[in-house]
């Protein structure tokens, strides 16, 4: 069952006129970020570089460099995953568009050693390696990311992985 009640209300005139101000507002850039808490499976990587992908576009990039990042991201999530343990299974993944660049963060609890190993991210071999080793420690993380930074802060490790872009207009 249903109860009526009539209601009193009032309509007030608003000013006729829009009030100006000659002066320019500044406006604080937006940031726009995702976070991702993963635990080590491929799926949840490429999940990752999906995320990583949405951005990009998002950002302007285009092609090759859109694909380019999203395979760095990929490649860093499951490099990473090697660095998970059993005490600490799961690899946080922070995706944060700013107005000059793209930063992927990833940070997991445990030892201090970088989350993505930064001997193979540089490519660095062994002199004594033969061709077949070289081959397999060429990073693909490299060829999408302009910046890499390491750091640790109370036990946790992060590595930020940084692609530098044109000031462009975004797309959303």
């Amino acid at each position: 069952m249903f109860d009526c009640a009539q209601t009193v209300y009032t309509i007030a005139q608003t000013a006729g006129k829009l009030a100006t101000f000659p002066w320019r507002a500044l406006v604080v850039t937006e940031t726009h970020s995702i976070n991702m808490q993963i635990e080590a499976d491929p799926r949840l990587a490429a999940a990752a570089g999906g995320a990583a992908r949405y951005l990009a576009d998002a950002a302007g990039l285009e092609g090759a460099a859109i694909d380019d990042w999203q395979t760095a991201i990929v490649a860093a999530c499951k490099e990473a995953f090697a660095h998970l343990t059993g005490e600490h299974p799961h690899l946080d993944v922070r995706f944060t568009r700013l107005a000059d660049r793209l930063e992927v963060a990833l940070s997991r609890e445990g030892d201090s050693s970088p989350a993505v190993g930064l001997d193979s991210l540089a490519g660095l071999v062994p002199r004594s390696a033969n061709a077949e080793e070289r081959a397999r420690t060429n990073s693909p993380v490299l060829g999408g990311v302009d910046s890499v930074q390491y750091e640790t802060k109370d036990g946790v490790a992060v590595t930020r992985l940084t692609k530098y872009i044109a000031s462009t207009s975004p797309r959303c």
